[in-house]
């Protein structure tokens, strides 16, 4: 419980840093004050300045919306699309649907995200929607998998069987009865995938392939200060703390959710 505690303090911060930048930051991140530029930590400048000037922690708090924002719409890609596709390869067991399912997640998974982020970028450019859906795409077979795997193992117990013999189709129970059961395992699963999408949106946005300037991202603001850690190691270390702590926090959530959520660890507690 103490990790589940701690982890959703630390997602909230951030969260609501978010969305306190649509109507207030410290300062602005759009004007370049080249006086001020590389500035350290002070009362006026709490994470001090970049090289253009601008204001660190303002940043921060502008970037937090594009990674979250990111990191969010790439999980309900891959829920949206990967949960229906796992439970109607588990109804169907077997099956050409099953095969067919199955192998196309093998093949999403032998590119890496980075590898299908580069794919889209060389054909639509680099921006953030492309970013989005590279992720959403990887997502997609894990929670495939994960629900047919766990949807498997719940089509012989007695409730599915006596749904069955009173009429009831396949989409209908797995609907009903199969995905009520296996939601906790994807709210769970949801977390990971959240903190995974705000890593990958980091790393896509340093090497230039998430969104773009003049808009903040957390990758970006890494990228830009890695020949000036020498400097001004400031530069560098709020954003990767940004990025640290944030995955810290939905890592120590879902773990809390786990442990909150399945009945055999609350038994044992």
């Amino acid at each position: 419980m103490r990790s589940l505690i701690f982890g959703l303090a630390l997602t909230v911060m951030f969260a609501l840093g978010a969305l306190v930048s649509f109507v207030w930051t410290p300062y602005d991140v759009t004007v370049l004050e080249i006086a001020n530029k590389l500035k350290p930590p002070t009362a006026d400048h709490w994470f001090g300045t970049d090289h253009f000037g601008r204001d660190i922690f303002s940043m921060i708090m502008v970037g937090a919306r594009t990674s979250i924002a990111v990191a969010i719409v790439a999980v309900v890609i891959g829920m949206g699309l990967g949960v229906p596709l796992g439970l109607a390869a588990a109804a169907r067991k077997g099956s050409l649907l099953d095969e067919v399912i199955m192998r196309g997640n093998d093949l999403i998974f032998a590119f890496p995200s980075l590898l299908i982020a580069i794919l889209i970028t060389a054909i639509f450019g680099p921006s953030a929607v492309n970013a989005i859906i590279a992720i959403g795409i990887f997502n997609i077979p894990v929670f495939a998998r994960l629900t047919r795997g766990a949807a498997l193992s719940l089509w012989t117990r007695d409730y599915v069987l006596a749904a069955r013999v009173a009429g009831k189709g396949a989409t209908r129970i797995s609907v009903e009865h199969i995905l009520p059961n296996v939601a906790n395992l994807l709210i769970v699963q949801g977390t990971i995938q959240f903190s995974l999408g705000i890593l990958a949106e980091a790393a896509l946005s340093y090497v230039g392939l998430g969104a773009q300037p003049p808009t903040p991202s957390w990758g970006r603001m890494l990228a830009d200060a890695q020949t000036l850690i020498a400097l001004a190691p400031h530069v560098a270390l709020f954003p990767g703390f940004a990025i640290l702590f944030t995955v810290l926090g939905l890592n120590l959530a879902g773990d809390g959710l786990r442990d909150a959520l399945d009945p055999k660890l609350r038994v044992m507690r």
